[in-house]
């Protein structure tokens, strides 16, 4: 470990999911994304959002800071570079400030917390860093080595950003949510409407694969031209089968041709370890065959593989060659700020509040009554997951679960599934396919004889979004868990984000309990206390 006087490592992403994490010398990070504050999702950096947004909620950019290292994409931002520097300087008054390349910070974010000695990386998403004298030359996929301590480029695809005429992975699969969705970040949507089809009916051609190059023939982007089924995915709708149809075949082609890709990797590297980086790796269902069917043994896909993680590469890109870091404190995703948490007052005026001597117990008795609670502790998830620190937890066995949280709690499609939380222990007895899943970036099979026991979180072609649980990670909903199993024989709960429809996660407990307010939830936990809703 390097000098621990040395000052905080500041990382800052000024594009889609603008984000800024600090690093201390001992490796502890802090991390936060701008939409948790601004509550406006996806949103982009801008000027003097250091100022005015992250440094009055993180204490640690108060703190002596040592470097700032930054990462552009290839928005027009970056003409204001020195604008930015110059927010820097009166701000935090750093002495180093150096700027890296999009892929590169991706290639960071996972690396290191991976805790591999080697790996082969590979970062995809819809564009990176311009490359060459071209600004409308861009990165969309990246290939490195991990060796040594070092990060070394093996290779790389360029597109001309011409949309006629899209390239590569990620620009396919956002192309495909448009089909479907208005806007960004609805690859998730797309996810889980593509399991109610059938990929053969839609009768479309595989992606072509060279190395790390894929490209999209005529029939692909013909469709994407001449295609849209926006108003056809209302439960009963004639042509759904259709929509979904399509869907499944963009997925298949996308998660064939990313094998496809890993495969060329394997054997370009010669690695065993995978680590796997950029806005496609949140694709958990392709993720899920990455580890059944790839030729890699270990596959590690951070909490946060989208942009937003940029901002922790660039961090321990600071730390790692200034500071010498070797590891960082990556047990958990809960990166946010340390709030503290007011129990009393207006804000809970109409609730009735009781502070049991056994949290967890009674929180089971609950949820195995029906009930269904948002669950509020203290330091947020950094990624798009919420993990059990800003959630909504319920029984994963009423198959009317599920409908009522679509419909009733978060106002959204009707065929989006819910994620299942098992602890790590367990996951063998309700799940095949994945080992650990900590940040639930993969989807396992639900063993069949436990699908009609666990129907809320079972999806139509019988997998789930799964997080595991072990004991280190979140002691509480660890513990409840068990509790839960005691009452019912059932050790799985349903776990899914505390937000609303387009909304980001909740950041602030005033903002768990107005929510709760509005919605039919039973009440909400903010440990060590119950909170429920009189009446």
């Amino acid at each position: 470990m390097g000098n621990l006087n040395i000052g905080n490592f500041v990382g800052i992403n000024r594009t889609q999911d603008a984000s800024v994490c600090v690093i201390a010398p001992n490796g502890a990070v802090v991390a936060l994304q701008k939409e948790r504050i601004t509550r406006q999702k996806h949103h982009w950096g801008r000027l003097y959002d250091m100022r005015d947004l992250y440094l009055p909620r993180i204490a640690e950019l108060r703190e002596p800071i040592y470097a700032v290292v930054e990462c552009y994409s290839s928005d027009a931002e970056y003409e204001r570079h020195a604008d930015y520097l110059t927010e820097l300087a009166d701000v935090v008054g750093a002495p180093h400030v150096a700027l890296i390349n999009h892929h590169l910070a991706h290639a960071y974010s996972a690396f290191l917390p991976s805790r591999f000695s080697s790996a082969a990386m590979l970062v995809m998403d819809f564009m990176g860093s311009p490359v060459g004298h071209s600004s409308s030359n861009v990165e969309v996929a990246s290939a490195f080595l991990c060796r040594d301590g070092e990060i070394r480029l093996l290779e790389k695809h360029i597109w001309n950003c011409d949309r006629s005429r899209p390239v590569s992975l990620g620009p396919f699969y956002f192309f495909l949510t448009q089909l479907f969705f208005d806007g960004d970040g609805h690859e998730g949507k797309v996810m889980g409407l593509a399991s109610y089809g059938d990929a053969h009916r839609a009768a479309l051609p595989p992606l072509h694969v060279e190395g790390i190059e894929v490209t999209i023939p005529d029939a692909w982007l013909d469709v994407f031209r001449q295609r849209n089924y926006r108003d056809s995915l209302g439960q009963g709708s004639p042509h759904f089968a259709e929509a979904a149809d399509v869907a499944a075949a963009g997925q298949e082609a996308f998660e064939n041709a990313l094998l496809d890709v890993l495969h060329w990797l394997r054997e370009a590297t010669g690695e065993s370890s995978l680590c796997f980086a950029g806005g496609i790796a949140l694709n958990c269902v392709a993720n899920g065959r990455v580890l059944r069917e790839s030729d890699f043994a270990r596959v590690f896909v951070p909490s946060a593989p989208s942009d937003a993680g940029t901002s922790i590469g660039c961090a321990i890109y600071a730390a790692r060659h200034l500071n010498a870091l070797q590891q960082i404190d990556w047990a958990t995703d809960y990166l946010g700020p340390r709030d503290v948490l007011d129990g009393d007052g207006v804000l809970f005026a109409d609730f009735t509040i009781d502070e049991p001597s056994d949290l967890a117990e009674k929180l089971a008795d609950e949820l195995a009554g029906g009930k269904a609670f948002a669950v509020f502790q203290n330091r947020s998830e950094f990624g798009p997951r919420a993990l059990g620190h800003r959630s909504i937890i319920a029984d994963a066995r009423p198959p009317g679960m599920r409908d009522f949280l679509n419909f009733r709690v978060k106002a959204r499609e009707w065929f989006r599934p819910f994620a299942p939380i098992v602890r790590q222990e367990n996951v063998a007895t309700y799940f095949r396919g994945v080992d650990a899943s900590p940040f639930m970036q993969f989807a396992a099979e639900v063993c069949e004889e436990q699908r009609p026991r666990i129907p809320a979180v079972t999806h139509v072609d019988g997998t789930a979004r799964l997080q595991t649980i072990a004991k280190q990670q979140d002691v509480f909903i660890w513990d409840l868990l068990g509790k839960f199993e005691e009452r019912t024989g059932v050790g799985v709960l349903l776990n899914t984000s505390l937000n609303g429809p387009a909304e980001p996660i909740v950041e602030t407990v005033a903002e768990a309990v107005a929510f709760v307010r509005s919605v039919p939830l039973d009440g909400i936990v903010v440990p060590p206390r119950i909170y429920a809703k009189c009446g």
